[in-house]
């Protein structure tokens, strides 16, 4: 399954958030972002489906992606498209679930965990942490442009990078490698999501000299 384009992911967090997520959501799509990850894990099931439900008539009404951060049974009852799996998830069994035209990622941190992903199976996997991000203080070690160069070589398999990364640092990351960025944070804090996103949109798709 190709990527959205720009290969732009905004997960979200509605405990950062300064406004509610389908404000913050729609702000980012109207941006140009085409592609938001759900990630709300601390809801109870029914309230993640809930959520997920009432965003996803905006993420259609921009042609957009929305997917979930989290359980692919979830994922499939809310009509998804498709699902993001911790470090050790089960990508065989959602794909199973949620089918070809899903997209199906994984969370890993290291060249080695990389190496293990199937192609056939995997759409992307998200890496991280590139740098210190507020979102998760003390989380670490930093991947940084190298660590994420030495995952992207490891496999096939399209790398988004995630962790502290600004429109600043969009180009260090594809740079190295990565295929996409992922970001939560800096827009879900930000006082113009809009504004951010624009921002990350224009490096995402600025051509660069080869």
């Amino acid at each position: 399954m190709a990527l959205p384009s720009p290969p732009l992911l905004l997960v979200t967090d509605r405990r950062q958030a300064r406004a509610p997520l389908d404000e913050i959501i729609g702000a980012a799509f109207a941006a140009g972002c085409r592609w938001a990850s759900l990630r709300e894990k601390d809801l109870p099931p029914a309230e993640q489906i809930a959520l997920a439900r009432r965003l996803l008539p905006i993420a259609r009404a921009s042609q957009a992606r929305l997917t979930l951060h989290g359980d692919p049974v979830l994922a499939h009852a809310a009509g998804l498209d498709g699902v993001h799996l911790s470090a050790g998830g089960n990508p065989a069994l959602a794909r199973q679930l949620l089918g070809s035209g899903a997209l199906i990622g994984m969370s890993i941190h290291t060249a080695t965990e990389a190496e293990v992903l199937d192609p056939a199976v995997v759409d992307y996997a998200i890496a991280g942490p590139a740098y210190a991000t507020p979102s998760k203080p003390g989380y670490g070690p930093f991947l940084r442009p190298r660590g994420i160069g030495d995952i992207c070589r490891a496999t096939s398999v399209p790398i988004i990078a995630i962790g502290g990364i600004t429109a600043g640092e969009v180009v260090e990351m594809q740079g190295a490698g990565a295929a996409g960025v992922a970001v939560m944070g800096g827009v879900m804090r930000a006082e113009d999501p809009a504004a951010e996103m624009k921002r990350l949109v224009a490096e995402m798709t600025q051509p660069r000299p080869r």
